[in-house]
């Protein structure tokens, strides 16, 4: 396992745990997986906040990013995670599916291997669902376990929601993954109990004692090393020391924000964001960290009548509402979902209600600070100046206040704090909030967008593989060419399943292995 590796994956997160895990299944391939965080090879030695599925991990295992989410916004935390299963290991654990027609659009814009009749296969290899696993649309021996919240398992914040949903006339839609549904209900969850099921427990546990895998943690990856065109290794810093590890084929799957990093590092990338940090150029692909999508979301925060209902060690998501726009071309394109606490520092008197834009138009970018490696990227969304992402959040958002109307989730609250209801809530004035304070979903993708050569603004082809290069091969949420509308979890593990399949079945065709 010394040497050079057959395949180098950078990144242990929610496509890198994957792909490394399903090219070790073939014993003859070696495979080394760096991870920038720690490693923690066993539940039973796994920190309190990695497995605790009930709220995120926000510090003990984070990059310490931040973003900017409107051009009025101020700079905000950017959680995402740094440990072997990276953001599936701090996440919410929602594990909810774009709709077919986004992976439909991937192919119709040169993608045809994403198309969702060839996207689903993955999507049913990948879960374990417990409750709708006998679905043709479902799988049920999967690694990563799916399941919904009973009735009895939800917070009364989460069913008196649910019960205000019936009475405003949604219809109630019990898997919020099947393919033509639509509505209110539980979410579906990658978890066991209180236990997280990332990529790192459902995908890497079984694949640690094969001898031709080793994970390798702690280690930065500071850029990719070429030999002319052709990747060759990449540079990586551990304790302070520096090193080059080599590889037939490297595939960055550090994620959307540090990918496009790492390539911009490596000199590729628009010219005039390298010659500014005095980076050599290697290829001038405009691409790189141009494209960034997300989604925006806005909260209404309501003032519980009886605060005592409200407790931090309560899931603080567990249900959802998927439905379309007034006028929108784009089916489910809004989100609404209940948070059981909003915590503000000092004791818990609040829950909010998230209204959220699941399909947009805008875009934001991602640049370098400076060249050091360890410098956290720039990143600008600028959510909302696009008028037709605004016009459907505001409607979002108004929906959103009526459930705080509506019994008998009313009955709970004292009152609505934000927005505040005692100002005008004309649509121009909601539209300056979303505009003011839409904040990230935590979503984000398409800094390394797919598409064919002719797309002048694509960075990879379908299979994963970097224009104009060779041996580099990018898959995570970076590769998306645009946010599904979904969160973008369960997206990304698939993303790992079809180009690790790909790696084990089809190395030596498409990847030179």
């Amino acid at each position: 396992m010394e040497g050079e590796f057959d395949v180098l994956v950078v990144g242990a997160g929610s496509a890198g745990a994957v792909i490394a895990a399903r090219a070790s299944e073939d014993p003859r391939r070696s495979v080394l997986l760096l991870e920038a965080g720690p490693d923690y090879p066993d539940t039973a030695g796994t920190p309190f906040d990695l497995v605790n599925s009930h709220n995120n991990s926000y510090a003990d295992h984070d990059w310490g990013f931040s973003y900017q989410a409107t051009a009025a916004g101020r700079s905000a935390p950017f959680p995402r995670g740094r440990v072997t299963g990276g953001s599936s290991a701090v996440n919410t654990t929602i594990a909810l599916r774009g709709m077919p027609e986004d992976y439909d659009a991937w192919a119709a814009a040169g993608n045809p291997e994403w198309a969702w009749e060839r996207v689903l296969p993955a999507f049913k290899r990948l879960e374990r669902d417990l409750d709708f696993g006998d679905r043709p649309y479902h799988g049920d021996a999967g690694p990563i376990t799916i399941q919904r919240y009973r009735t009895a398992e939800l917070t009364q914040v989460h069913q008196a929601w649910l019960e205000a949903s019936d009475a405003l006339g949604y219809p109630r839609c019990e898997d919020a993954n099947d393919p033509a549904g639509w509505g209110s209900g539980p979410h579906p969850m990658n978890k066991i109990g209180r236990l997280r099921i990332s990529t790192a427990i459902g995908y890497l546990s079984a694949a640690r004692a094969r001898p031709n895998l080793r994970i390798r943690p702690n280690t930065l990856t500071r850029r990719v090393v070429f030999e002319g065109t052709r990747a060759v290794g990449v540079e990586v810093e551990t304790d302070g020391n520096i090193e080059v590890l080599r590889a037939r084929t490297i595939i960055l799957s550090a994620g959307a924000l540090q990918s496009p990093a790492i390539l911009m590092r490596s000199g590729i990338g628009p010219r005039d964001e390298l010659e500014r940090h005095g980076i050599e150029l290697l290829r001038d692909i405009q691409g790189v960290g141009t494209r960034l999508s997300d989604h925006p979301a806005l909260a209404v925060v309501c003032r519980a009548k009886d605060p005592s209902l409200l407790d931090a060690d309560q899931p603080i998501v567990q249900t959802i509402l998927r439905y379309t726009a007034p006028g929108s071309a784009f089916r489910n394109d809004l989100q609404i979902e209940a948070f059981s606490f909003s915590p503000r520092g000092g004791p818990l008197t609040n829950f909010a209600i998230a209204a959220v834009l699941e399909q947009v138009h805008g875009t934001g970018t991602l640049r370098l600070a400076s060249a050091d490696p360890h410098a956290p990227p720039v990143v600008e969304q600028r959510f909302c100046e696009d008028e037709r992402d605004r016009s459907r959040l505001v409607a979002c958002l108004r929906d959103t206040v009526a459930f705080v109307k509506t019994k008998p989730l009313s009955d709970m609250v004292v009152e609505q704090t934000f927005p505040d209801p005692r100002r005008a809530l004309s649509d121009e004035s909601l539209g300056d909030l979303c505009l003011r304070l839409s904040a990230s979903g935590f979503h984000p993708c398409a800094t390394v967008p797919m598409g064919p050569a002719s797309d002048q603004g694509a960075v990879v082809d379908q299979y994963g593989r970097c224009h104009s290069v060779e041996g580099l091969v990018v898959a995570d949420a970076s590769i998306m060419p645009t946010v599904t509308r979904a969160n973008t979890n369960l997206t990304s593990i698939m993303i790992g399943e079809m180009v690790g399949e790909w790696v084990r079945t089809r190395g030596a065709e498409l990847y030179g292995l």
